[in-house]
């Protein structure tokens, strides 16, 4: 069986799916590097992590173990989906509006069938922008995160006195 390499060319630089597989590989690299997690705790971010000050956690510790462990759980969001009672219900609410959305479209459908097709195509553009909106922020914060990612595994070595190697 012949394997196959990926090549990115120009065009796909700038995939989602090769944005989010930089972002993978990062923390995979700094999963890989990092043996000893815990003793990133209570090593404070330094100005020079700048990349880091933007990435907040809920208990928001400031040290590089909470960006470790933050970045292994968007890691692991992207790989497997986000499966959490919070997405659970937002799942809910946004069955609902849909419902109340397509309810409200039928009857108004039912008045006239040009301006429908109006309407169609608007909410057709309209989809294509807001897709294109998300898609933008997507790779945007994708390519932070994975400066994080590296920004950590440089930081580790740095703390255990290996900073020039593998660079």
């Amino acid at each position: 069986m012949m394997m196959q390499q990926l090549t990115e060319a120009p065009t796909q630089k700038n995939s989602l799916f090769n944005a989010m597989n930089r972002f993978i590989g990062a923390v995979n690299n700094m999963d890989q590097t990092i043996m000893v997690p815990s003793m990133l705790r209570d090593v404070p971010v330094e100005e020079e992590d700048q990349e880091l000050s933007h990435l907040k956690t809920e208990e928001d510790d400031g040290d590089m173990y909470s960006h470790y462990q933050l970045l292994k759980s968007i890691r692991r969001d992207i790989e497997w989906g986000v499966r959490c009672a919070a997405a659970d219900e937002k799942r809910k609410e946004s069955m609902k509006i849909t419902r109340m959305n397509s309810s409200a479209s039928t009857s108004s459908s039912a008045s006239s069938s040009s301006s429908s097709e109006e309407e169609d195509e608007e909410e057709d553009e309209d989809l294509k922008k807001q897709f294109q909106y998300h898609l933008t922020g997507l790779q945007g914060v994708l390519s932070k995160l994975t400066q994080q990612a590296n920004c950590v595994t440089k930081r580790y070595k740095k703390e255990i006195g290996i900073g020039g190697w593998g660079q």
